[in-house]
């Protein structure tokens, strides 16, 4: 259940003579080149991976990309679970494919994003953030199929705020840790598929099945299972509890999210925990819960509107009191997807 916040990345396209990729990036102030017409392109393990990533995926899905000069500049936070590269791929996939004459079906864009970022760069990421970036509505949220690629949008009221809260701290381990809960979760599929024949995914399991044929299951792979069957309970209820308006019922479910992350899945840490336990001690705040990849990185808080400054304010003090370190503390309302940056504000 993604929501696309006001964050921005902005991708500058211009055409160039032959078919190579100029690429300049504002972030780390440096450069890279691709030259779209070698079949030995390999990657640099740096930034550069994500926007050519993308147009190797779109040359291959047909999309024929013209050469270009892109320049890149993100004020997406790197490190903090806030979808900084689906938002350099989808404002990449745009730029190019636009510039190219091209106008992919958006559902498409976000799978040839996804595909660079698993192939090209080496993450084993799921569609939720590249589809966002592309379908994310104004003060909406999106429940997301991710197999069906299907999406309801869903109200966030107008009273609310989500509150971003930076813990400023990510990991090493973030990333190979990641893949390794993915290689958890396909092992438990390989072994509940031997006593449930047909099951593709976890999403087929209902909790009573994982209960039932809990011993053919390693505790860790069990405990894996169990979070993630347990959240697509929980997302499906959220959803409920949008539709009428309950926002209490939501929070308790991303309060209930947390805890199955921290203790079943296992990647959080102590410092998302603090920013999880100091947001419940504020006023006005309904739900917390971390965001992204874990290990690091930011925690998301549905807040009272009238309260937020406050929620802020607090939380920078008492996470700053607790840790040493300053907090960056965002306070966001759901936005638009990627688009064409308006002409009047150019």
């Amino acid at each position: 259940m993604p929501a696309a916040i006001e964050f921005y990345c902005w991708v500058a396209v211009a055409a160039r003579d032959d078919r190579k990729l100029g690429i300049y990036s504002e972030e780390f102030s440096a450069s890279a080149e691709a030259d779209l017409s070698s079949t030995a392109l390999q990657p640099s393990k740096t930034w550069s991976d994500y926007p050519v990533g993308v147009a190797l995926q779109l040359e291959q899905a047909g999309f024929r990309l013209l050469g270009a000069n892109l320049l890149i500049e993100s004020e997406v936070p790197m490190g903090a679970g806030l979808s900084s590269s689906a938002a350099i791929e989808v404002a990449t996939a745009l730029a190019l494919s636009g510039q190219s004459g091209w106008s992919p079906d958006r559902v498409q864009l976000a799978l040839l994003c996804q595909r660079a970022e698993n192939e090209f760069v080496g993450a084993r990421v799921g569609i939720m953030d590249q589809f966002v970036s592309l379908h994310g509505q104004e003060n909406h949220t999106l429940m997301l199929d991710c197999r069906a690629l299907s999406f309801e949008s869903l109200l966030i009221p107008d009273s609310i705020r989500l509150v971003i809260s930076n813990t400023m701290v990510k990991h090493e381990l973030a990333s190979s840790e990641y893949n390794r809960r993915r290689a958890d979760c396909e092992e438990a599929v390989r072994r509940l598929s031997t006593v449930l024949p047909g099951i593709r995914a976890l999403r087929d399991v209902s909790l009573e099945q994982l209960e039932e044929h809990r011993k053919v299951l390693s505790e860790i792979t069990y405990k894996r299972a169990l979070h993630i069957v347990s959240e697509n309970t929980r997302v499906l209820d959220s959803a409920v509890a949008l539709r009428s308006g309950d926002i209490v019922r939501f929070g308790m479910r991303m309060a209930e999210s947390h805890r199955s992350l921290r203790d079943l899945y296992e990647v959080s840490c102590r410092e998302l925990d603090l920013m999880v336990d100091l947001a419940h001690q504020q006023k006005g705040v309904y739900g917390a819960r971390m965001t992204g990849g874990g290990f690091g990185g930011a925690t998301i808080n549905l807040v009272d509107a009238r309260y937020a400054g406050e929620f802020k304010e607090k939380m920078a003090k008492s996470y700053q009191k607790e840790t040493g370190l300053v907090p960056q503390i965002y306070i966001c309302k759901p936005a638009e997807g990627a688009g064409p940056f308006p002409s009047s504000d150019l």
